[in-house]
């Protein structure tokens, strides 16, 4: 039975030369181990997608093993640019291969990301067009917009609009406020699902 309840939780992070990445990666293996550790009793999965560069990567394959997310999560680089669009392309084929090997999990895909696209011919048009194929998937979705500064471009607004995720202007992002965020969230959806 408790199978059935258990959640995969699927962070898309942004981990290129913006938005301070090597401080926000600390902080989002910080959350993934935190989450991993309370997911032991809920026999729930944490995983990874991180895009920089040109491309995206499955840093951390789906897993309820804190040593297996200790070891994958040790070095992981930073900087380049913004290939979004393959972020969420990996993260919804990774999210599409889960559910085929486990289709009573939910998956819970949380972006963190200021919304910039900056790799490939045009990088925020494929973003939104991603976006969209997975909010036609129906994955439960939430977006922890780590935009900051005075002058605001509302990027990550939009594309929660177009994932029809959740969204959540977190700013200088912590551990402890997207542990909380993704926490809520996942509880949420859990008690959407027994209802």
């Amino acid at each position: 039975k408790q199978g059935r309840e258990s959640n995969l939780v699927l962070f898309c992070v942004d981990a290129s030369g913006s938005m301070a990445a090597r401080r926000r990666m600390d902080q989002v293996k910080t959350a993934v181990l935190s989450l991993l550790t309370d997911a032991y009793q809920r026999r729930d999965k944490v995983g990874l997608v991180t895009f920089r560069g040109s491309s995206a990567d499955l840093a951390l394959p789906p897993t309820s093993s804190v040593l297996a997310a200790v070891r994958r999560l040790e070095a992981m680089p930073a900087g380049g640019r913004t290939p979004l669009a393959e972020g969420l392309l990996c993260a919804a084929e990774t999210l599409r291969l889960e559910r085929i090997r486990d289709p009573r999990r939910r998956p819970l895909l949380v972006v963190v990301t200021d919304g910039r696209a900056t790799f490939g011919t045009d990088a925020l048009r494929r973003s939104h067009q991603a976006a969209g194929l997975l909010a036609a998937s129906g994955v439960a979705a939430l977006v922890l917009d780590c935009e900051t500064g005075r002058f605001r471009m509302g990027l990550a607004a939009r594309l929660a609009e177009t994932l029809q995720a959740d969204y959540a202007p977190i700013g200088e992002i912590g551990a402890a406020a997207m542990t909380s965020a993704v926490a809520a969230r996942r509880d949420a959806a859990g008690r959407g699902r027994a209802a």
